[in-house]
């Protein structure tokens, strides 16, 4: 997973396409950092307000020499503001970390099932050419370009790009189905 803080320079100087980019990397780390208060609070608003929080403070983030710096910091928000969120409701969730607790926002990283990434690599290698090509572009952009910009370098229209993307995704889906991969009870 690379490195999110090489956005960090931009944003501290305002860009928000870079903030759209680092969100594009953090904001599923924030969600899973809040999984264990989703049943006893607005997640969703909390992790808006942590985005909000995060954009006006990431100017005055230094990087402490780990990686990720601004998403640990925006975790650490997000913790925060769902403790507080929980305690005004009087609902703590059992079993979770609490204030004293050692809990590091490095570590909401999810690993991956190794067996289910090497199904998807196995079925990523069997897509056809031009839907395949779309896909690549999209994962190695992560988030950093745009699908106009993708299509453009792919030698595609918007549409034919993200029709192509779309056919990966279906080739993606009835592949793993064949190999009797849930895809409902991996998402969940």
């Amino acid at each position: 997973m690379p490195d999110l803080d090489t956005h960090l320079p931009l944003i501290q100087a305002g860009d928000t396409d870079a903030f759209a980019r680092w969100l594009a990397g953090a904001e599923p780390r924030i969600r899973l950092s809040l999984r264990a208060y989703a049943a006893v609070i607005d997640t969703e608003a909390v992790v808006q307000e942590t985005l909000l929080r995060t954009w006006q403070v990431a100017p005055r983030c230094q990087p402490d020499g780990r990686p990720d710096s601004l998403v640990r910091l925006a975790v650490r928000i997000a913790r925060n503001l769902a403790v507080s969120e929980a305690r005004r409701h009087r609902t703590l969730p059992v079993g979770f970390p609490g204030d004293d607790d050692e809990w590091e926002a490095s570590d909401v990283r999810a690993e991956p099932d190794p067996m289910l990434r090497g199904a998807i690599l196995r079925c990523v290698d069997k897509l056809p050419g031009k839907p395949g090509k779309a896909l690549a572009m999209r994962l190695e952009s992560a988030g950093g370009d745009s699908d106009t910009e993708l299509a453009q370098r792919a030698g595609m229209t918007l549409n034919t790009f993200l029709q192509n993307f779309t056919r990966a995704r279906k080739f993606l889906a009835e592949c793993l189905r064949a190999l009797g991969i849930d895809l409902e009870a991996v998402a969940s």
